[in-house]
């Protein structure tokens, strides 16, 4: 058991420490990229400081970060694979009676443990620069330094209230106040019933979102079978917040592990489509499989017991065009899935299913070698 316990320690700590060394060179390599994105498209901007130039690539910065990590585990374990190799530590580890799958075991705990980690930990991290990064985004294209998000595009959203009411909030333009407060132009609150049929209708020409309230200006209440109502002002309390509407303007990856099962029962309730949330979520939660598999394949091709020379590069090319492949058939699966063409579960597991499958066969009959 000691021995265990100590190989488990060595082998755990050259594939976290080579994982870091990856992770944070391949950072570095995408920032410099972003950096130099950043500075194309403020060059010749009086208005845009150096400042903003930073933030905007290192809020860019964690949109890649996110899809490359998978990689990042695969090269970090071939190294930590091919140094035991090289160094004929697996040749020793071999001899004394230890199969592959229990010298994987602790590595693929602590793999899992580390997709945990970053579901948990760095995907609200990453949600919350996506936001900032297309405010920023927002800021630069319409030279307006103080704009939160939004445009004139309007807002259209449908709320599920009770079982026999339902509310259509639109707005022409919209543009966030501050953290929790959105003015609209040309609001239309319509009220129908079960059956689709318009019930009461509220035509107000602002309105400003604050909390759950609407509190609209210059008000006209149309109600079926009586006469139009005037108002200078109404508070109408509605569950829609300033999150809900921000929603309708991000992708579902800017929203984090923590809200997405709310935000799919809002859309759910609403009477919308929540598979891209769905998918979403569920991309999430299956992830830490995806990088035991990315664990796996790397010791299919790096954990043997002699590798010499070009043996060595051809494996590392071969590895690395098969991740590449696995991820461009995934994205592919993910299209259909996203499209409604098959099952939500299926698009999202499907590629890291195929990955344990094969990759257990093939470890299975490497170690009855």
């Amino acid at each position: 058991m000691k021995f265990f316990d100590i190989l488990s320690r060595y082998v755990n700590r050259q594939l976290l420490s080579n994982f870091f060394m990856v992770f944070f060179a391949i950072l570095g390599i995408i920032l410099m990229f972003d950096a130099i994105e950043a500075l194309r498209k403020v060059s010749g901007r009086d208005d845009v400081s150096l400042l903003f130039a930073a933030q905007f690539a290192v809020s860019r910065m964690t949109k890649t970060v996110e899809i490359v990590i998978p990689f990042v585990l695969m090269v970090a374990a071939m190294i930590t694979f091919w140094r035991l190799s090289k160094n004929n530590e697996f040749v020793v580890i071999r001899s004394a009676g230890v199969s592959i799958f229990s010298f994987l075991k602790p590595l693929m705990l602590a793999t899992f443990l580390l997709g945990i980690v970053n579901v948990l930990f760095f995907n609200p991290l990453a949600a919350r620069m996506y936001v900032w990064h297309e405010v920023l985004d927002y800021r630069l294209d319409n030279h307006d330094p103080n704009a939160v998000l939004f445009s004139t595009k309007g807002l259209w959203i449908r709320e599920a209230v009770e079982d026999n009411k339902v509310l259509l909030i639109q707005a022409k333009t919209l543009r966030q106040e501050s953290d929790d407060s959105v003015w609209m132009r040309n609001v239309s609150i319509t009220e129908l019933n079960s059956a689709s049929q318009i019930t009461k209708n509220y035509e107000a020409s602002f309105a400003t979102l604050d909390g759950n309230i609407f509190y609209l200006k210059d008000v006209k209440v149309m109600t079926n079978g009586e006469p139009v109502q005037t108002m200078t002002d109404y508070a109408y309390e509605t569950s829609i917040d300033i999150q809900r509407i921000t929603e309708n303007f991000i992708e579902p990856e800017a929203i984090s592990f923590w809200q997405l099962p709310d935000t799919i029962s809002f859309y759910e309730r609403a009477g919308f489509s929540a598979r891209l949330h769905w998918m979403r979520y569920l991309s999430l939660l299956i992830s830490p499989f995806l990088l035991v598999g990315m664990l796996m394949m790397a010791a299919v091709f790096m954990l043997q017991n002699t590798l010499r020379g070009s043996a060595i590069m051809w494996r590392v090319v071969l590895s690395i065009a098969v991740g590449f492949s696995i991820y461009f058939l995934s994205q592919v699966v993910y299209a259909f899935g996203t499209n409604g063409y098959i099952p939500i579960w299926l698009a999202v597991s499907a590629p890291t299913l195929i990955i344990w499958l094969i990759t257990s066969s093939l470890l299975i009959h490497a170690d009855e070698v």
